[in-house]
């Protein structure tokens, strides 16, 4: 089906307080960065967020949800993206995990 770039542009607003985010096409879905961290997919027009045991413990009991055919399961946050301020909270425990995980660039 394919998402919308209008429900990108709103989800990248609801969540410029966290930091630089981004929204990437790809394959007619978009792809979340926060300062070049991978964290989500916009999918179907619908949030998915990587999970990580931050964003468990943040969320409490999250909803989980396959973004397309054969992915593993993702934290399904669609519900919560008109509130803003919770939202940023859970992409920052989420992000600051990640961060934690990125591994170091190899020296040539």
């Amino acid at each position: 089906m394919g998402s919308k770039q209008q429900t990108a542009d709103f989800i990248v607003d609801q969540l410029s307080p966290v930091g630089q985010i981004t929204a990437k096409k790809m394959f007619g879905e978009f792809g979340l960065y926060c300062d070049d961290i991978f964290f989500g997919l916009i999918c179907d027009d619908r949030l998915f967020v990587k999970p990580t045991e931050a964003g468990r413990q943040f969320i409490g009991q999250p909803t989980d949800g396959i973004p397309y055919p054969n992915a593993r399961p993702h934290f399904l946050l669609d519900d919560k993206i008109d509130n803003g301020p919770w939202l940023c909270d859970a992409i920052r425990a989420t992000i600051q995990e990640l961060a934690s995980l990125k591994k170091p660039k190899r020296k040539k």
